[in-house]
């Protein structure tokens, strides 16, 4: 009974690295959206970037000397795998922003009533669908990173089109046919990119490996909605509609850089890597 009890972690143990990257995310959230109402130098947001900062530090530290870590920095040691937390990072905050801003263009710039808003995004839905159930017969025939690229750089080009938004911006040009190719990027890239995010994790990290998959896909979100939402603060025209429609061109442009910066990603590090692993592969058949 002493010796069980000796080596069991407290409660306080077990929930401190829960709280350390509870509150560090919540608090770099608030620091970046706070930026937007009163600067990137005040106090309230730049107290919170550096204790939001510091607790994530210590939550790595914590997780580096735990018997029993919520992620394992193991997950880490794999190029792959860390790119596609990374990509899945930036894809989904650019995501986010494309559905919380593109909404908020055609209610206030078109004047559309929130069912015929929900309409306006059928273009992507369709086309996602019909790429995303396709994707197995494409990795049968192709590599996984050639997939998840191609999905990738046609998200990005259809985001950095999408942007082009303005007051006189028609539906079917300027909005539906960007939105085509965003949803033929989305259907081919989040299969393979969560394949890679668990692709070679010990049956004993599996857990933990998938959810960190849904964790970056969480963390990616919000950071990334906070940043492009301090971003279209920052816009003013004096006008209502074409104040939206301005905050909504720049951060659907923030979008495309998180896009850009994702097939950096996929190209310098789960590109490589699958290569590497392929030739390894084949070297230990021959």
């Amino acid at each position: 009974m002493t010796a069980t009890s000796e080596h069991r972690p407290s409660a306080s143990t077990t929930r401190s690295p829960h709280l350390l990257a509870t509150l560090g995310s919540t608090a770099l959230v608030f620091g970046i959206v706070n930026a937007a109402d009163v600067g990137w130098t005040a106090a309230s947001t730049l107290v919170p970037l550096v204790a939001g900062g510091v607790m994530l530090g210590l939550f790595v530290r914590m997780e580096r000397r735990a018997a029993q870590p919520i992620v394992p920095l193991r997950l880490f040691t794999s190029r792959e795998r860390s790119g596609a937390y990374l990509a899945r990072m930036l894809y989904m905050g650019a995501m986010m922003g494309f559905f919380f801003f593109t909404s908020q263009f055609v209610q206030s710039v078109y004047r559309w009533t929130p069912l015929r808003a929900g309409l306006a995004f059928l273009p992507m839905t369709l086309v996602n669908f019909v790429f995303a159930v396709q994707v197995p017969r494409l990795l049968e025939r192709a590599a996984r990173p050639l997939v998840l690229l191609t999905g990738v750089v046609l998200t990005t080009l259809g985001m950095a089109w999408l942007s082009r938004l303005d007051l006189h911006t028609p539906y079917l040009t300027g909005v539906a046919l960007p939105m085509v190719l965003i949803g033929a990027g989305q259907g081919l890239t989040l299969a393979p990119l969560t394949s890679s995010g668990v692709d070679g994790v010990a049956p004993a990290d599996a857990g933990a490996g998938s959810g960190m998959v849904n964790t970056v896909h969480q963390i990616g979100s919000a950071l990334s909605l906070s940043i492009l939402t301090a971003v279209a603060a920052s816009v003013s025209t004096g006008h209502a509609a074409a104040d939206i429609a301005a905050r909504s061109g720049v951060a659907l442009t923030g979008s495309a850089v998180l896009l850009a910066l994702a097939v950096a990603v996929v190209l310098t590090l789960i590109v490589p890597s699958r290569a590497t692993r392929n030739e390894r592969s084949l070297r230990c058949r021959l």
